[in-house]
Parts: C-alpha cells; structure tokens; sequence
C-alpha cells in the first residue's frame, strides 16, 4: 500500500509539473495576438505585419522542435524544459520595452525558440518517468493544460493591457514563466534526468543503432501524420490570431465578447479532451472518431461564417467547434503512437509536432491577408476547409497504421 501511494504521488507530481509547463508554452504561444488591437496602433502596423509577428515565432519554434528531441536524448529533458522557460521569461521582457517592429520580430523569435523544447521535453519526461498505468491520464492532462494556457492568455493580457498598457500586460506576463521555473527548481528532483538520459539514449537489444536514427522517416504513416498537424494548425491558427477580429467584423461585437468567443472556443476545447480521452479508449480506428469530430466542426465553422446568427450564439458556436476539435485531441495522440516505431517515439512527436508550428506559423500570413482584404467570413470558411482536409489525412494514417499490423501480425 505505501509502495502504491508514493508511486501515485510521485507521479501526479511529474504529472503536475509537466502539465504546468506545457500550459505556459500555450500560454506563450499567444503572448502577441491578444495585444494586436494594441500593437497595431502604437507601431502603426496592417494586419498582415501583425501575422509575420506569429509565423516568425512559430518558424524558429518548428525548425527548433524538429531537432529539440535529438537533444533530449542527448542531454536529458530537465535541462532543455528548463531552457525553454527561461527564454519565455527574457521574450517577454524584451518584448516590453520593444521601440521598433524589428525588435518585435526578435523578441517573438526568442519566444518560439523556448517554445521548440516543450513537446520533446514533455513526452520523454511523461513516458519516463509515469507509470504505465497513469499514462493515458498524463497525456490528458497535458492537452488540458496546453488549452487552458491558450484560454487564459487572451483573459489576462486584454485585462492587463487595459490597467497597464500593453508594455504593463507583458511585463506582468514575464513575470510568469520565472515564477513557474522557480517551482520546477525547487522539485528539480521529480524530473531529474539522469535515468531519462540512460533509457534514451542506450539502446535495448535489438534496437536501432545511431546508423539507423533516421529509419522512422522512411514511413509513409509518419509523414502522412506530420500533414495532419500542418492542416489543423492552420485551422488553429485562423483561431487563435483573427478570430476575434473576425467576429468583431462580422457581428459587430465589442472587444470582450469577441475574446469571449475565443475563450469559449478554448475551454470548451478542454472539456471535449475529456469526453474524447474516454472515447479514445474504446477504439483502436482513432481516426474514426477524429473524422467525426471534425467534419462536426467544420459545419459549424461555416455556419459562423455566414454572420446569420446572433452574436451571442456566435460565441456559443465558438464553444462548440472548439469542443469538436478538442474531442479529436486524445485520438490524435495515440493516432501517431500506433504509427511511430517502438524505439523512434521521441524523434517522431519531435518531427510530427514541428508540422504543429510550420502550420501556425503560415496561417497568420493566410488569415492575415483576408482580413486586410476585408474578408471576415473567409476566415471561418478556411477553418472550416482546413478541419474537412484533415480528415482525409487522418483517415490515411488509420488506414496505413492498421494494414501495417496486420503484415506484422501475417509475418
């Protein structure tokens, strides 16, 4: 009984400090969208400067993350996650006193850079240091936590950058990632990663030798998974930089209710994590239920776009296409599981992850673009198209994945 309830312990810690993490790298992923409406005017910007402001964070952060899991089995992962915070926090700073476009630019690259860590760090950390029998709840709580950074960023920097400016909201925002960096030193030891680095980074009998390390990228399933992330992060993408002003356009709706919008969509994207981890649970045909989820949310996009409701219903179809995208998140994950080889997870959620940040980093410019054309409605339509197109690559990862169990099976 005292060997269960230290295991329990120490994992939901790991658990919990992770979790934490991954929601200040969400967090951060937004550190600029929300002061939009204030950085255009202080800087006298058009929205599609405003977009290059996320692509250029997301560039560095998906070139970054393509590499970032070979220097976790190098180094170990504590060493790396505590890295990525800190370049959060000094991001954040410099972004504060920011006099120039320019150095708008280099802080959002700095940002992207912390950002590159966190998936590789978090997944080795998780898969290393949790037990087996918890692990599905790690990686729950993982997606929550993200969705949660992502739903709380708009709320605190709208509301800070309203007291204090926008210099005010991101010095108050810098203030976060040191503090979380803080809790992790102090319980450094829960994540220590001497015993991650030996598992790592020794192979198993049998296992692929470094002359092999980039055997995994030879699988149609891996690349086929890494087109899944470009396609639905250019829907989040859409989400996340413009459609507040989307909906500002289209329902004529203040500022708030415009974040409100995006909140909704975000914790409502939370809760659907919940549903959808269950779901997930009772199927090994993961792209079944993402298909569903999707082609769900897609509909609803497009209803949105044609600004023929209500502008409360408005925000309550954000909550729902948020909710639909949010049921497909637990899928998605054990989706590349099933396809990554048995001794390449880590190099695999490293490359398919990046296809995370090469999406959000075009969209900004897409999305960007037909709102200085004044096309709102074209935003939810391109969300809606991107959440049906991923469908097709799910699918094609399900149907590669299980016809190759099936040769193995025969063989």
């Amino acid at each position: 009984m005292t060997t269960t309830t230290t295991s329990l312990r120490q994992d939901a810690q790991v658990i919990g400090l992770v979790g934490l993490a991954h929601g200040v790298s969400h967090f951060f992923h937004l550190i600029l969208a929300p002061l939009f409406p204030w950085l255009k005017e202080a800087f006298a910007l058009s929205y599609a400067e405003l977009g290059l402001l996320m692509t250029v964070f997301f560039m560095v952060s998906g070139i970054g993350q393509a590499l970032a899991g070979f220097i976790v089995d190098r180094i170990g992962a504590r060493s790396v996650l505590f890295f990525g915070v800190v370049c959060f926090g000094v991001a954040a700073l410099l972004l504060s006193i920011a006099q120039s476009y320019g150095q708008l630019l280099a802080g959002s690259m700095l940002a992207g850079l912390g950002n590159s860590v966190f998936h590789p760090a978090d997944y080795t950390l998780l898969n290393k240091r949790v037990s087996v029998a918890r692990l599905g709840h790690a990686f729950s709580v993982h997606g929550i936590s993200g969705n949660l950074g992502w739903a709380a960023a708009p709320v605190f920097l709208t509301a800070m950058a309203g007291l204090f400016g926008w210099r005010g909201a991101l010095l108050a925002a810098a203030c976060i990632p040191f503090a979380v960096l803080l809790l992790l030193i102090l319980h450094r030891d829960a994540l220590r990663t001497d015993a991650v680095r030996e598992a790592v980074a020794v192979p198993t009998h049998g296992a692929a030798t470094d002359a092999h390390v980039l055997d995994f990228m030879r699988l149609p399933a891996v690349w086929m998974c890494f087109a899944f992330f470009v396609i639905t992060a250019m829907a989040l993408g859409g989400i996340q930089s413009f459609s507040s002003a989307s909906l500002r356009a289209l329902y004529g709706m203040s500022l708030a209710w415009a974040t409100a919008g995006y909140t909704a969509y975000m914790l409502a994207s939370a809760a659907g994590m919940v549903w959808g981890g269950f779901l997930a649970a009772r199927t090994s045909r993961h792209e079944r239920t993402i298909a569903v989820a999707f082609a769900a949310a897609a509909l609803l996009a497009i209803v949105l776009a044609s600004g023929a409701v209500s502008a409360l219903l408005a925000v309550l179809l954000m909550g729902a296409i948020g909710f639909g995208a949010g049921v497909a998140g637990p899928s998605r994950d054990l989706m590349i599981r099933a396809a990554a080889p048995k001794n390449a997870t880590g190099r695999v959620y490293g490359v398919v992850y990046s296809g995370l940040d090469i999406g959000l980093a075009g969209s900004p410019l897409l999305f960007g673009a037909l709102m200085d054309a004044s096309h709102p409605s074209w935003v939810f339509i391109c969300i809606g198209l991107f959440q049906a197109f991923a469908i097709v690559t799910a699918v094609g990862v399900g149907t590669s994945t299980a016809r190759n169990s099936v040769n193995v099976q025969a063989a």
